[in-house]
């Protein structure tokens, strides 16, 4: 099986990539989920819920989600928001929240409230692997998607360039090549930067036997009624990059000319 990589960059004004909550609280996790970025893909394919993580029978050796492989470099954490949401108040009795046995609730009771976190300002890029084939229909459909990407939730859109990159080598495109959209610019003479990466596999040279975190983000299945998935380890190294990658105030600049093959 032929192997390829894709760059993407994921970043927005609002980013929630939901790993545990429900009901009251929506939390979000502090980077992309493996479950959302195969449920971005299977969206942009115009894939329903319900077929949306069936294999590709269309392409050699029959692939599916499980032969892709994530690693994040984190270029800015973002900064955590809490949204306050109201559902239901002031509505007429007709149209109130139901309670459990199918009737409205009174009016001191009529409005649910919840908490949605989101992160602010938060930039990543990502880097996935897997089946030539795979990562072509990837990429060809999240440039033309059917329907639109967004970030975790459908009121996170994401910035452009979404997809920067196909590549043979995408680690080292993260490690050398590809521009850092730092939230601050490095210090005056500074020759590296510390970066975070995220890996779902042991990085070279981590001789550990556990993860260092694993999150619920290998999706089972992916229907409203049915929703589940399964832990999935995690592994972060802290990584010194080039300065020379600093994208500047402008990123898009910087990413343009790495696009076109003129950034340094």
């Amino acid at each position: 099986m032929t192997t390829a990589g894709l760059i993407l960059r994921l970043s927005g004004l609002l980013q929630s990539w939901g790993e545990r909550g429900v009901f009251h609280h929506r939390d979000t996790a502090p980077f992309p989920t493996r479950s959302a970025l195969i449920g971005m893909f299977a969206a942009a394919q115009g894939r329903s819920r319900e077929e949306a993580l069936a294999p590709y029978p269309q392409f050699p050796d029959t692939p599916d989600h499980r032969d892709l492989t994530f690693t994040l470099r984190i270029d800015r954490p973002g900064t955590l928001y809490r949204d306050l949401h109201t559902v239901g108040g002031g509505r007429p009795p007709e149209e109130r929240l139901h309670t459990a046995n199918g009737g409205h609730r009174p009016p001191a009771g009529s409005t649910l409230i919840s908490h949605r976190d989101y992160l602010t300002d938060a930039v990543f890029t990502a880097a996935v692997q897997g089946p030539d084939a795979l990562i072509t229909h990837i990429a060809d459909t999240l440039n033309q998607p059917r329907y639109a990407p967004f970030l975790g939730r459908r009121t996170c859109p994401p910035d452009e360039p979404l997809v920067v990159a196909r590549t043979d080598d995408p680690l080292t495109e993260l490690r050398e090549r590809v521009p850092l959209s730092l939230s601050t610019p490095p210090r005056p003479g500074a020759d590296s930067v510390p970066i975070t990466f995220v890996f779902e596999h042991p990085p070279p040279g981590d001789n550990t036997t556990h993860p260092h975190r694993e999150s619920a983000g290998e999706p089972v299945d992916f229907t409203t009624a049915d929703r589940s998935h399964l832990p999935r380890p995690l592994w972060f190294t802290t990584e010194e990059l080039p300065a020379r990658l600093y994208a500047g105030p402008r990123p898009i600049d910087a990413l343009a000319a790495y696009m076109h093959g003129t950034h340094p």
